[in-house]
């Protein structure tokens, strides 16, 4: 099978069986988002999404986070992994948001990756999801399933590897959903550890050489 008509079946069966992909991350704005992509990092989004009603309740606005301390934003996210570098990212991107961005988040790559906490994964979410960009942000699930499914070659080591080699063959109006994609399959079909693969619609055209099957 050729990397093309590897990609195609594997657009076709998701644009079948997922043809609305959403992120599971809950939140009303892109400031809510931002917070929640951050919190996420290395930690579970059903975990990020027990902490985030009553962060946001408390902390609603930018300018609320920013007058905040890392203590105060401590209290509500300490259950998620990295709680204390976490909470003092949250309230540096908040006050940068107010000092440099009238308290918006900004749809731009650059300024995204300059605020605290956040980087190239992180800004990637945000102009998929907020702002509707053709971006393929690369996480663990994305990493692991591009290359066990066969979309990306050994040579892409890095989430930058892969994130070039699937932006160059999957059409851009299709990014934004296939980032979601790889990560729900991932998630709950193609595991770290116990892959489903039995129970996987895309296994004829996958390339894991330890395909339980």
């Amino acid at each position: 099978m050729t990397k093309k008509e590897r990609y195609a079946q594997f657009i076709s069966y998701f644009q079948g069986t997922m043809p609305e992909a959403h992120t599971e991350l809950r939140y009303e704005n892109p400031f809510q988002l931002l917070c929640a992509v951050m919190l996420s990092a290395q930690c579970t989004d059903k975990r990020v999404n027990m902490v985030t009603p009553a962060l946001f309740e408390a902390f609603p606005t930018p300018l609320a986070l920013s007058k905040a301390t890392k203590e105060d934003v401590l209290h509500y996210v300490k259950s998620v992994s990295y709680p204390n570098s976490k909470a003092e990212h949250l309230v540096q991107m908040a006050q940068q948001l107010m000092e440099a961005h009238q308290g918006e988040v900004p749809g731009d790559f650059d300024a995204l990756v300059a605020l605290p906490g956040v980087g190239r994964k992180t800004a990637n979410v945000m102009l998929s999801v907020a702002f509707n960009e053709a971006r393929m942000a690369v996480d663990t699930h994305v990493f692991r399933v591009s290359h066990r499914i066969g979309l990306v070659t050994d040579k892409a080591t890095t989430p930058y590897a892969v994130e070039k080699e699937l932006v160059k063959h999957i059409p851009e109006k299709d990014i934004p959903r296939a980032h979601h994609w790889l990560i729900l399959h991932g998630r709950y079909v193609c595991k770290s550890q116990r892959p489903l693969c039995k129970e996987c619609g895309i296994r004829d055209l996958c390339a894991y050489k330890d395909k339980r099957i």
